[in-house]
């Protein structure tokens, strides 16, 4: 069975959690980021959601999401180049954490856990600006 194409603009939570689970099943690798982000930035939620979408597309994101996620995933995400984070340090953070993210061992708990955090962000409950 082919894998499934990502789609051009993710519209839904919903639909956000199905790209999530159709990744590697349990959101695996950025799982364990925003884990992570959630222990050492526990009242930055925007900055937690992008360490979960760490590797999918930011601009299939950005309109669910926002602009701020959208820049972060951006910076770290497919196709991201490390000289685009600049002296950003929420990028500085999301770098460390994706980095230190790809240890396997890591208990990050479950993706269904995300599900409130992402509709609050999608209903711009913690808008900050870019």
């Amino acid at each position: 069975m082919a894998k499934a194409e990502v789609p051009v603009v993710v519209g839904s939570v919903g639909e956000l959690m199905d790209l999530l689970r159709g990744g590697d099943g349990d959101g695996g690798h950025g799982l364990r980021v925003a884990a992570l982000l959630r222990r050492s930035h526990p009242f930055d939620k925007e900055l937690q959601v992008a360490g979960l979408l760490i590797d999918h597309p930011a601009e299939a994101i950005r309109p669910l999401l926002g602009e701020r996620v959208a820049r972060l995933v951006r910076l770290h995400g497919p196709g991201a180049s490390a000289p685009g984070r600049g002296s950003d340090p929420d990028a500085e953070s999301l770098g460390h954490a994706a980095e230190a993210g790809r240890s396997a061992g890591l208990d990050a708990g479950v993706l269904e856990d995300w599900r409130p955090v992402l509709e609050l962000v999608a209903a711009g409950a913690y808008g900050r600006t870019a």
